[in-house]
């Protein structure tokens, strides 16, 4: 498997190489070349995540020196449960939350260390976060000898518990705190990605969903769970994903590209409505960053848009199976409430799709729980009416002791604090 780049003026990469190069040399994100052509009946017999994503992605490190080593990268990032629970006769939710940090981005995170960890050399990963991306980053990279890891994460627009994983975990993990918003922080990542002395010196590795590895287990447990409703109930189902820079959604997509019987995609926005508006006008652009419940969803200018219109670029046939809907704070906040009643509690992030299924009337959907309630326990909890249990894994990062450093959100202030 080659990847190319979105912006089509960089040479394909072997996987190995895409994973190390993450920004592509022509400023665009590397995707699958082409797209393998899966049958359900490929996936008999394989019944776990770690089973069905190793199927999955064979095609993906075709030809690679990784490929070898694919059963073995499968296991060991895809080792705690990701359930499908069922909330209706029609819905279920995907609940990725059950990782060293509570959040979807544990998946990702950990497919990607255990690449990179069997690459020689030694690396840094920069990573840009809106709230889950570097603590799952930090977490899976913790640890390991060749590995440096360099957090960037907006002030002030993390939770307390988010912020408590980006800045617990000492030597070989640094965190940043930016003075500016989540864009800034991306900005800056990028910008020091494109500085190819810098990033020749440090030999410097993306973590966030730019990353090719960051998006591929996105894509497999995706297929795994459309493979397990299909065995369930009989029909193929949509997903509801929740939005934010569209790392996850671009995992759908392609899940849906390589023939998984994913029926349509159903994109949840909060108030930043970039998405949602090039889905109504057809004019994409980005757009100023709003301060919403859901934080990580807090992005106006979504990186993985870039690989959204190379794999669909006519929008007219996108909408023949993709939808995106905008969800406000106090329509999170009431389907937290009116969820609670019924004994389910969700994080913002999670309330905002449950939201939008109950928007969209066709039956049999696939909601994607991204995030444990305990991480937003200050927004939650005073709405539930009680307190929400701390996962252990969670609780132990909870007593470690915080540091940071607080930044100006320019490349000049990164490469002093970071790089000096």
């Amino acid at each position: 498997m080659k990847y190319v780049s979105t912006r089509g003026a960089a040479e394909p990469l072997g996987l190995s190489e895409a994973v190390q190069t993450g920004l592509a040399p022509d400023g665009g994100l590397y995707a699958p070349g082409r797209f393998p052509e899966f049958e359900v009946e490929d996936f008999d017999g394989r019944e776990t995540l770690p089973q069905i994503a190793e199927t999955f992605l064979a095609p993906f490190f075709e030809g690679d020196a990784l490929a070898s080593q694919l059963p073995d990268i499968c296991r060991e990032a895809f080792n705690f449960p990701v359930p499908l629970v069922e909330l209706d006769e029609t819905t279920a939710l995907l609940e990725l939350f059950h990782g060293p940090t509570a959040a979807f981005k544990d998946v990702g995170a950990r497919l990607l260390a255990a690449c990179v960890s069997r690459l020689p050399g030694r690396r840094t990963v920069l990573v840009a976060t809106s709230g889950d991306t570097g603590g799952a980053v930090a977490a899976a990279f913790a640890g390991r000898a060749n590995v440096d890891v360099r957090i960037l994460y907006p002030k002030g627009m993390v939770s307390p518990r988010q912020e408590k994983q980006l800045t617990c975990w000492g030597a070989g993990v640094r965190a940043f705190a930016v003075r500016g918003d989540f864009d800034d922080c991306q900005r800056m990542v990028k910008a020091a990605f494109a500085d190819r002395e810098l990033s020749r010196r440090h030999r410097l590795l993306s973590a966030n969903s730019i990353n090719l590895g960051r998006l591929l287990p996105q894509a497999a447990y995706h297929a795994a769970a459309s493979l397990w409703y299909l065995r369930r109930r009989g029909v193929r189902a949509g997903f509801v994903v929740p939005t934010g820079n569209l790392g996850n959604a671009v995992g759908a997509f392609w899940a849906r590209a390589s023939g998984l019987p994913i029926r349509e995609v159903v994109l949840a926005s909060n108030a930043n409505r970039a998405v949602p508006d090039y889905f109504d006008s057809g004019a994409w652009g980005p757009r100023a960053t709003v301060r919403t419940l859901a934080n990580a969803m807090d992005v106006g200018n979504p990186s993985n848009i870039e690989r959204l219109l190379h794999l669909h670029p006519d929008l007219e046939q996108l909408k023949t199976f993709a939808r995106a809907f905008t969800v406000s704070d106090e329509e999170i906040e009431r389907t937290i409430v009116e969820e609670a009643a019924r004994g389910r509690v969700f994080d913002p992030h999670t309330a905002a799709a449950v939201r939008v299924r109950s928007l969209v009337a066709t039956p049999h959907w696939v909601v994607v729980a991204t995030a444990h309630p305990a991480k937003f326990e200050s927004i939650v909890e005073p709405l539930v009416g009680r307190e929400v249990r701390t996962p252990p894994a969670l609780a132990a990062l909870l007593d470690k002791e915080s540091v940071c450093v607080e930044i100006e959100p320019s490349l000049e202030s990164l490469i002093r604090a970071a790089f000096s």
